[in-house]
């Protein structure tokens, strides 16, 4: 077995149980992409069995800190029946499913999400790459997933060295081939497609907030809901829903969609209608939601509730300067587009933007904006994609709900 020894005083993280091992930490030692390596501190002490990755930044991905501990299928097994278990404990109400979430569930670069029981993986680090057949196997054992995709399309493959990677992994006989399907969230539908869709797909973890913004829409009374970021509508259609539920649908009440993908406007359109809901009811727009947001504003326009779900502006914490000038001014127009009374519901899904530090840009964004708010709640990825108290890391969305004064 190959060691990786590592420096006086770069030994605290991993005995803390966190998983990650930077190159700046190595003293010396090295493998092949994907290979197991024993990982010591200075003195000799065992640390844990980990995966090698030459290529990145994080060297080595820690699988297990049990030195009796062996890295092979049934240790993979177990650590996916642990995982498929843990979901089912929780009982989500719908039947997509965020299985396995990296780090969390002791499996650092492996993603996978279930759609009505069709997988949908992304192999994302060199070990996981490196154990890929061992881990599918594992999944239609424990799941008895008929059918299981790829999507390791991700850009963080090429930090680990790897190419993008999309196709089929496993159908059994007679299993469809098609990529697009419908799931069932809280009190509606929504149809995806796994071969396009961002990430698997889909956006799961945004599940809980849906259902949340369905409830303040019910709750308020709210008339005029603007959707930033709308992707395939998930927001607008539990919009729509939480108004029907008030008996507003025919009392003028509309949701503007923004975004500026025409295939995602599509497929909002069509989720808006796949749950019953009127065009009268629903405006899509097809336009950069920066520049959306100015001529909103030079219209004079007001809305009760707003939705800021934008894609990763800091991937890192190196971008993190950049991506709060961008959520500031984001943030900042919404505040002057709500109405008196209005509610904002925005996110950053930057792993390189804290909770503290996503904060303080919107409250910045509300004294730029010449506006007080109240924040009335702080959101966060569904149960379902867990952090751990090891790997703080994993809270990678954050969200606020604040109301206008």
């Amino acid at each position: 077995m190959k060691i990786l020894k590592l420096k006086a005083g770069k030994e605290r993280s991993a005995l803390r149980g966190h998983p990650w091992v930077f190159d700046s930490a190595i003293a010396k030692g090295g493998a092949d992409a994907g290979e197991t390596v024993r990982v010591e501190s200075e003195t000799g002490q065992f640390l844990g069995w980990a995966a090698f990755s030459p290529s990145s930044k994080i060297r080595a991905r820690i699988w297990s800190f049990t030195e009796s501990e062996h890295i092979d299928a049934a240790f993979f097994e177990r650590q996916v029946a642990t995982a498929v278990a843990m979901r089912s404990r929780l009982q989500v109400p719908s039947n997509g499913v965020r299985l396995i979430h990296g780090e969390a569930d002791g499996l650092p670069g492996l993603i996978v999400d279930s759609y009505d029981g069709t997988l949908v993986a992304q192999f994302l680090s060199a070990g996981t790459e490196r154990f890929k057949a061992d881990i599918v196997k594992a999944l239609v054992l424990h799941t008895g997933a008929q059918r299981v995709f790829e999507r390791s399309d991700s850009g963080v493959r090429g930090l680990e060295g790897l190419e993008p990677v999309k196709g089929w992994l496993f159908r059994s006989p007679g299993a469809s081939d098609t990529t697009a399907m419908v799931i069932q969230e809280h009190h509606w539908s929504l149809e995806l497609d796994i071969l396009e869709g961002h990430k698997t797909g889909f956006y799961l973890d945004q599940r809980d907030s849906r259902l949340k913004f369905a409830e303040y829409a019910q709750r308020l009374g709210l008339q005029q809901v603007l959707n930033c970021y709308g992707y395939t509508g998930g927001f607008s259609v539990a919009a729509l829903s939480g108004m029907r539920a008030a008996g507003l649908l025919g009392s003028g009440a509309v949701v503007t969609t923004v975004d500026s993908s025409a295939p995602a406007i599509a497929k909002a359109q069509a989720n808006v209608k796949r749950n019953g809901f009127d065009e009268r009811n629903a405006v899509f727009v097809d336009a950069d939601v920066n520049a959306s947001l100015r001529s909103l504003h030079k219209e004079g326009r007001q809305f009760d509730a707003i939705v800021l779900d934008p894609p990763k502006f800091a991937p890192s914490a190196a971008h993190a300067e950049r991506a709060a000038r961008a959520y500031k001014d984001i943030n900042r127009w919404a505040f002057k587009l709500l109405s008196k009374g209005g509610v904002l519901f925005t996110y950053s899904c930057s792993g390189g933007i804290s909770p503290e530090l996503f904060h303080k840009i919107v409250a910045s964004a509300g004294n730029d904006s010449g506006v007080d708010a109240y924040f009335l709640d702080r959101v966060h990825a569904a149960p379902d994609h867990p952090m751990t108290v090891c790997f703080p890391e994993g809270e990678y969305l954050k969200g606020l709900i604040l109301m206008k004064k």
